[in-house]
Order: structure tokens, then sequence, then C-alpha cells
């Protein structure tokens, strides 16, 4: 899911599932400035303590439903999603930046790893992989 971003240093990245923070790590070392979301109290505090403990001060991390994602710190060059919707949540598509990419596991039992590129003439889709991920739950499944 990383290399699907194509992030470089200094872009925008938000993330939704912070989990153990790994992936905000990673992000970080990449030289991304990181948001991340975790709707899972006691991981969202675990990851925080974590992070700090090794050095990860400049990763922003939020407790809550990252359905809507973190409209103030919009535009993002990249969202990467760690728990599959069934479909697509447009308040996150809503918050890429002109060339920025959203890769998430879209789908119920069976999913598919997709990459959505905002570009000049609209969105571009692909489906990257097939993949199995715990669903995303908050707002995406009441909709």
């Amino acid at each position: 899911m990383t290399e699907a971003l194509e992030v470089g240093p200094g872009d925008r990245v938000l993330e939704v599932g912070t989990g153990s923070g790994y992936q905000a790590a990673v992000l970080a070392e990449m030289g991304c400035r990181v948001y991340s979301i975790e709707i899972v109290e006691p991981l969202h505090q675990r990851a925080r303590a974590d992070l700090a403990g090794l050095g990860y001060g400049g990763v922003e991390l939020r407790c809550g439903d990252g359905y809507r994602g973190w409209p103030e710190a919009a535009p993002f060059a990249a969202i990467v999603v760690t728990a599959a919707p069934d479909h697509v949540p447009a308040p996150l598509v809503e918050q890429l930046a002109e060339g920025g990419r959203l890769v998430l596991p879209v789908g119920g039992e069976f999913q598919d790893l997709r990459r959505i590129t905002r570009a000049a003439g609209g969105l571009r889709e692909e489906v990257l992989e097939a993949v199995r991920f715990v669903p995303m739950t908050g707002e995406a499944e009441r909709r």
C-alpha cells in the first residue's frame, strides 16, 4: 500500500486506521507529513505513546472515525485506508489534492485494493489486487 501511494518527502498524507502506528512511522521516515486517525481508543493511546517514545512526535494523531477524513488538514497528496468500507467514502476523495492518490480496500468479505487518483479531467480508479482487511467501522457501517 505504501508503494501504491507514490509519496515523497514533504507530501501530506492521511492514514485512516493508525493501528500500531507502524505505517505512520514508515511514512514519517519517508519524509511525509503524516496525519493518522484511529477509531479504537486503546489502539490510539498505544500508538501515540509508542510513536512519541520512538521520536515520531511530528506525526499528528487523532482518535475518532476516519470516514470523513481530516478536512481541516486537507488537501492531501495521498490517503491510505487500512480497513475496508463497502464503498469509497466521498469525503476522502474530496480531500485529495490535484494529482493525489487514495489507496484503500473496498468490498465485503472479498475486497479489491484500489487506487483512486484525482486528475485534471476527474478521477481515475485502478484495481491493484485482491485483498482481505477488517471491515471499516463507524459511519462506514451506516452508509
